[in-house]
């Protein structure tokens, strides 16, 4: 099945992450593999509904692995594809540009 995306790039990258919840996903599944109970709870205002939709979205594009153990009770473990691995550096710049800015707002407000 061949998926349409976007002609600009940046475009393509919002489709697949511009959502606020995926961005918060991603960022704790850099540390690594994350049972769907410590995403929810990492998250935290995120509802179930929700955080399940997202993930299987972001399976769906490549970028999650989902793993089912055949346990009692079921077992599901979450981690980045090597796809999804690479969003790494737009992080570590979101996280960056964000401290920059709230310094700039605190200084600011100092004034």
């Amino acid at each position: 099945m061949q998926k349409e995306l976007p002609a600009c790039p940046v475009e393509t990258t919002l489709l697949l992450i511009g959502e606020k919840w995926k961005v918060l996903i991603l960022r704790d599944l850099m540390e690594g593999t994350k049972r769907f109970g410590e995403l929810k709870k990492s998250i935290g205002s995120i509802s179930q509904k929700v955080l399940t939709q997202q993930l299987k979205a972001m399976e769906k594009d490549g970028l999650v692995l989902r793993k089912a153990y055949a346990e009692v009770p079921p077992r599901v473990e979450y981690s980045l594809t090597s796809l999804g691995k690479s969003l790494k550096p737009i992080l570590d710049s979101m996280w960056s540009w964000g401290n920059s800015y709230k310094d700039k707002i605190n200084q600011a407000l100092n004034l």
